[in-house]
């Protein structure tokens, strides 16, 4: 009994672990000068300089690896996009740190952390 216990347990902790790192394409885009020193969502001031992001429904504090031209660890701390199909809306520090800011909108490989 308890080695069928363990084996599930581990197979559970196993599908987490390999869940959690996997990764996904999010259309996103950036917000900046509009929003610099407002509330975000979940109470802090904005700062378009951080490293940050927006999403509808992924809570508070969750961390995501964002690959473009180049790689940011953002934490989301607001709600958003608005607009269209897009999923992810990050600050123009994490914008600038891969190379989205003159696109401006794009398909961005997204790895939870």
């Amino acid at each position: 009994m308890l080695s069928k216990i363990l084996t599930t347990s581990s197979a559970l902790l196993l599908a987490l672990s390999t869940s959690a790192s996997a990764s996904s394409t999010m259309l996103s885009s950036w917000y900046g000068p509009g929003f610099h020193g407002r509330l975000t969502a979940n109470g802090e001031v904005y700062n378009e300089i951080g490293l940050t992001a927006a999403h509808k429904t992924l809570p508070f504090g969750t961390r995501l690896r964002v690959c473009y031209q180049g790689c940011v660890n953002v934490r989301i701390n607001d709600r958003g996009p608005f607009i269209g199909a897009r999923e992810l809306d990050l600050s123009r520090g994490a914008a600038e740190a891969i190379g989205l800011v003159h696109p401006g909108v794009a398909n961005v490989e997204v790895t939870y952390l």
